[in-house]
This record gives C-alpha cells, sequence and structure tokens, in this order.
C-alpha cells in the first residue's frame, strides 16, 4: 500500500514571499515578513502548550500587531487586513503544480493538513489552481488542535480510516515534521530556502531542495514506503 501523503501549505507549496512588497511598503523593509511569520508560530505554539485554541487567522493578525508595536509602528486596520487578505491570495511554488500531477498519476492519494481555516484553505488551493490534485482538505480546526499537537496528525489518520503510520507528512517545516514524526508517521522534507531540520528530533525519511526532488524520491521509493 503506497503512503498517502499529507501536504502541509504554507510555505511548503504556496509562496508567502509575495507579502514582502506588502511589508516594505508599511514597515520600510520586506525582511519584516518573515519576523511576523516567527512570531505567528511563536503564537501558535503557545495556545497549543496552554490549550487555549484561537483560529490561525486570529492569531496571524495578533501577531502582526506585535511585530508593528515592537517597530513602533502604527498600521491602518484596513491597511492591516488587506495584507491579511493576500495570504489567500497566494502562488504555488514554481514546481508545485507539476509535482502534484505527477504523484496524482502515480496513483498517490493526497490531503492537505493545515492550521488555517477550512475556508481559507478552500480559497488558497483554488485561487493556486492545484485544489484538483487533493483527495481531502483537512483543517485541523475541526479538532482545535493546532499543528505539531500530535491530536492533529491522528485526525488525519482518522479522516482516511487508517493508521498513523500509513501517512507521509510532506512540509518545509521542521516543527511540523517533527510533530507528525511524534504521532507516527513518516516525513518528507522540502528543504526550502533558509529552512533546516531541528537536529534534537528524529530525521524524516526523505529529504528535497524542491516539492519535484520530494516527489522523484517517493516514487522512487515505491512499494518500500
Amino acid at each position: 500500500m503506497k503512503k498517502i501523503l499529507i501536504f502541509d501549505v504554507n510555505e511548503t507549496l504556496l509562496d508567502l514571499a509575495i507579502l514582502d512588497p506588502e511589508f516594505e511598503k508599511l514597515f520600510g523593509e520586506a525582511n519584516v515578513r518573515k519576523e511576523w511569520f516567527g512570531q505567528f508560530i511563536q503564537s501558535a505554539f503557545v495556545t497549543i502548550i496552554t490549550d487555549t485554541y484561537q483560529p490561525f487567522g486570529k492569531i496571524g493578525s495578533t501577531a502582526f500587531d506585535m511585530i508593528a508595536e515592537k517597530h513602533g509602528i502604527i498600521v491602518a486596520e484596513s491597511d492591516k487586513m488587506s495584507l491579511m487578505g493576500k495570504i489567500a491570495q497566494l502562488p504555488p511554488h514554481p514546481e508545485v503544480e507539476a509535482a502534484l500531477k505527477k504523484l496524482k498519476e502515480h496513483g498517490f492519494q493526497m490531503a492537505t493538513l493545515t492550521n488555517s481555516t477550512y475556508e481559507v484553505v478552500e480559497k488558497q488551493l483554488q485561487n493556486a489552481d492545484i485544489r484538483q490534485y487533493f483527495d481531502k482538505v483537512l483543517s485541523v480546526d475541526a479538532i482545535k488542535k493546532l499543528k505539531p499537537a500530535k491530536e492533529s496528525y491522528e485526525m488525519a489518520a482518522k479522516e482516511f480510516g487508517v493508521a498513523a503510520s500509513d501517512l507521509c507528512l510532506i512540509a518545509a517545516h521542521a516543527w511540523d515534521i517533527s510533530g507528525a514524526l511524534n504521532a507516527g508517521c513518516s516525513g518528507a522534507f522540502v528543504a526550502r530556502q533558509g529552512m533546516v531540520l531541528d537536529p534534537l528530533t528524529p530525521s524524516p525519511t526523505l529529504v528535497g531542495l524542491t516539492l519535484m526532488e520530494i516527489a522523484d524520491q517517493l516514487i522512487a521509493a515505491e512499494p518500500e514506503i
């Protein structure tokens, strides 16, 4: 049996760099986008640790406010909402569609597993024109447990009626890979620019610089994976 492929969405499939000009306009430097996303993830982790779930979009909006305060900048609410709205319009990384198509043609079942709400991820996938490659669109909002909480990966396994060991989580974030491995899944790390694995946690089965490299490894590994 082939592994069922579960994909992270933001940064793994979709490119957040399109937001850089917006951050440069508001903060004077594009790199603040990375600072914001780092705060976004940190704040998300706090909700997991303290068991105080918040919708991912609300966490992102609050993280933006925190970064603005750190920089001593007052951003108009309309400008912030305009920027947040662009998250639903992120383009896929250049190789993503071809890689998904190749995996689909080789008979893999595929789903997204994202911290974003179902409504947001559906818009993202439709706008990026890659929705057709996924058998299921899964959001952890359904169980109010953000990744990398173990329950989020177990939810994905339950949705497919399989064991966690039958899933392979594909992500560009070390913390997501670590969470999946801890839940009993296998993992495939897309080592996009600036992304590295955590040496304190087990290594994933597959590592590639792009999703196409991961796709080729998954296909080559049949039926062993």
